[in-house]
């Protein structure tokens, strides 16, 4: 080996001392220091609340007034958005045309009557001379055909009179029950079509219905109400309805269930009747039904602050010793600054309501005091 070779491997060995000897100095990174986290313990309540829901008001009857022959407006026989009884003439259509076809239907089947007696009388007297041999056999039957003739045509007169006279009915429509009438959608001299022209529209406004979607998880519940709601006699403080700040007087009672969940949404529709004598509530309004909390069990609270949202649902940050972990809950009434946990939760469950916003699932955290966190 010459010289500059052992040199070469002197020089080598003690790099790699040195880099080893470097190496062995550095330090390990440093894992992230605690979060401080103000935490607390998950309460109860056994505070009276209302659970909200979307509502829309609606008329327990209402129906579209069509023409059902066609015509001209001749006549308007209300005052728009008055109340309007069974039976009541709202409007005329002209039926000139209609009454002239019906009494040209009424001389047409008086003189098929009067042919179908001569036809009767004919028949009756060729059967007493076949009796006898005194005609042909033939002369009868061409009666008989005759007579037999005459009566399919007087039935079938008989059938275009009632439809005439149908048709000229129709040129009068009327109230088809009790209620409120909305605002015209035709005038005077107004053409219009058979089952194609809206009129007007009724609608029953005493009582009014009310309803709502609920989870098919309420079914149990909103089921013992109506059943107790039958044990009374009028409709008790379970059912309110709010347009805002301001609540309708007079509380409601359930009257549907509807037969079947929406398999798609997991959802079922329920209806809410509520009296409405003074009209103040109208088709088509939108509200929130505040029903009254049935629970006997004290309902578990947590501070609203805790509470973080994703992709629209809710979750809190549970402490696990000296880590959190990500908890999903369901949220039910809001009461001041803290909210009713539905599922999720246990009473005396940690939670965290401040620092939430440092915190990511398994962090390490130390608990902290109010005053020290500020």
């Amino acid at each position: 080996m010459s010289i500059n070779t052992a040199k070469n491997y002197v020089t080598a060995i003690i790099v790699f001392l040195m880099a080893a000897a470097c190496k062995n100095n550095q330090q390990a990174p440093a894992s992230p220091p605690p979060v401080a986290v103000v935490v607390k313990q998950a309460g109860g309540t056994n505070a009276i609340y209302y659970d909200e829901y979307p509502a829309i008001v609606r008329s327990l009857n209402e129906v579209e007034l069509r023409a059902q022959v066609n015509g001209y407006i001749t006549g308007i026989y209300f005052n728009e958005g008055e109340k309007v009884k069974k039976g009541q003439r709202l409007y005329s259509i002209d039926q000139q045309q209609y009454e002239a076809t019906y009494q040209q239907a009424v001389a047409n089947l008086a003189v098929q009557e009067a042919n179908l007696a001569r036809a009767q009388k004919d028949v009756e007297r060729y059967r007493e001379l076949n009796k006898s041999d005194a005609i042909a056999k033939q002369q009868e039957d061409y009666a008989e055909a005759t007579y037999s003739a005459a009566q399919k045509q007087v039935e079938a007169l008989k059938a275009t009179v009632q439809s005439v006279q149908t048709n000229v009915r129709y040129t009068t429509i009327v109230a088809p029950f009790d209620g409120t009438i909305g605002i015209s959608s035709v005038r005077l001299g107004a053409a219009v079509s058979a089952g194609q022209t809206i009129l007007n529209t009724v609608s029953s406004d005493d009582p009014m219905a009310v309803d709502i979607v609920v989870d098919q998880k309420e079914i149990l519940r909103f089921t013992g109400i109506q059943s107790k709601a039958k044990s009374l006699k009028g409709a008790d403080s379970t059912f309110r309805l709010a347009f805002g700040n301001q609540i309708y007087p007079a509380p409601g009672k359930i009257s549907v269930i509807d037969r079947a969940v929406d398999a798609q949404t997991g959802s079922i529709k329920m209806r809410i009747t509520f009296p409405n004598q003074d009209h103040v509530l109208r088709s088509g309004m939108s509200g929130t039904l505040k029903v009254l909390s049935s629970s006997s069990q004290t309902s578990v609270t947590i501070p609203y602050k805790a509470v973080t949202e994703q992709l629209g649902e809710f979750f809190v940050y549970a402490v696990e010793g000296d880590k959190v972990t990500q908890q999903r809950i369901l949220l039910g009434r809001q009461i001041g600054n803290d909210v009713i946990v539905k599922e999720g939760l246990q009473q005396g469950d940690t939670v965290v309501i401040e620092g939430v916003q440092n915190l990511r699932e398994g962090s390490v955290i130390s608990i902290v005091k109010p005053e020290e966190k500020k």
